[in-house]
């Protein structure tokens, strides 16, 4: 099983009996860790903050903290959602996806500093 240690922070939002991982993608200082801490306001849970493992197990991808992460509320996540934090740009086309290991995860691009940038990524979630 092939591992990837990847700066992102990470995600998990229980959609019925399911938890639904995303990964918030971006540069460093472009507010990920800020989008994070509204998002687990409105009752997502962290998984990881800063820098993410990720590896494909029967088909799917998973995510957990690269390192022990105490804040962290639980240990891991299926990736459902990938986020592109942006500050500036094209908003993402329908149908975008991101390549990781081998699979096309669903992608939408967010600037993290919008007032609707929370809501859009639980809607954007919920329906992946």
């Amino acid at each position: 099983m092939s591992k990837l240690v990847v700066h992102a922070t990470t995600l998990s939002l229980r959609a019925g009996s399911a938890w639904k991982g995303v990964i918030i993608l971006g540069p460093a200082g472009i507010g990920k860790s800020d989008l994070a801490l509204r998002a687990v306001e409105k009752g997502l849970v962290l998984i990881s903050d800063d820098h993410t493992c990720l590896w494909s197990s029967g088909g799917h991808i998973y995510a957990a903290a690269a390192e022990a992460d105490p804040s962290a509320f639980r240990a891991m996540t299926r990736l459902y959602l990938v986020v592109l934090a942006q500050s500036e740009g094209p908003r993402a086309p329908d149908g975008e996806i991101t390549p990781i290991l081998g699979h096309a995860l669903p992608t939408v691009r967010l600037n993290p500093r919008e007032a609707s940038a929370v809501p859009r990524l639980i809607t954007r979630l919920r329906s992946s």
